[in-house]
């Protein structure tokens, strides 16, 4: 355990857990609109000066939280996965996210804050951007070996197969099954 200035007080990292998580369920529960500090605060039971010591604003906290949601599967080691399995896993993992997460739950309110403030846009794009980067790498990953064709531009598809999980998501009843991946996956890349 570091001691001496590398040291992070547990209690820290609690409190900070808590007011991640409480701001993700105001976020779902309110919208960016109506999320405040003191909502924050109240849902987490913590003071409002300890979510001001450790964000400068409102826009900051919600991209702590925002960027807290960005874990995907590691990919496995060189020679355990294919770049075919690798886009699998994660197009799976994006459907599962979009089903049953704090993901879903807060993307309506993060899409609506994009609309209606530049702070939220530049976070929202800035999330995704980064999100979508593993899977425009596996993707240029599969074309490389030539397990796609050669003309398949890897941002274009990897923008059609997330999108088509996010519109089963947000525009119809049925977010996307897992037992749906592959077929949606030879329809979009064509294997």
């Amino acid at each position: 355990m570091p001691t001496g200035p590398d040291r992070v007080d547990p209690r820290i990292t609690r409190s900070r857990r808590a007011v991640l998580d409480a701001t993700l369920a105001e976020l779902a529960a309110r919208g960016y609109g109506g999320l405040t500090i003191d909502g924050v605060a109240t849902r987490c039971g913590v003071a409002r000066s300890t979510i001001y010591r450790l964000w400068p604003d409102r826009a900051a906290l919600v991209a702590d939280a925002i960027d807290a949601l960005n874990e995907q599967p590691p990919p496995l080691p060189a020679g355990d996965e294919t770049p075919r399995e690798r886009i699998a896993t994660l197009v799976r993992h994006l459907a599962d996210a979009m089903r049953s997460s704090p993901v879903a739950a807060c993307l309506p309110a993060l899409i609506d804050g994009a609309e209606r403030d530049p702070t939220v846009r530049r976070l929202h794009h800035h999330y995704n951007d980064r999100r979508r980067a593993a899977l425009v790498a596996a993707i240029a990953a599969a074309v490389e070996t030539g397990d796609l064709r050669s003309d398949v531009d890897p941002e274009l598809a990897a923008v059609a197969v997330a999108g088509a999980v996010v519109y089963r998501r947000l525009m119809t009843a049925r977010p996307l099954r897992d037992d749906e991946v592959e077929p949606l996956l030879g329809t979009v890349l064509g294997w």
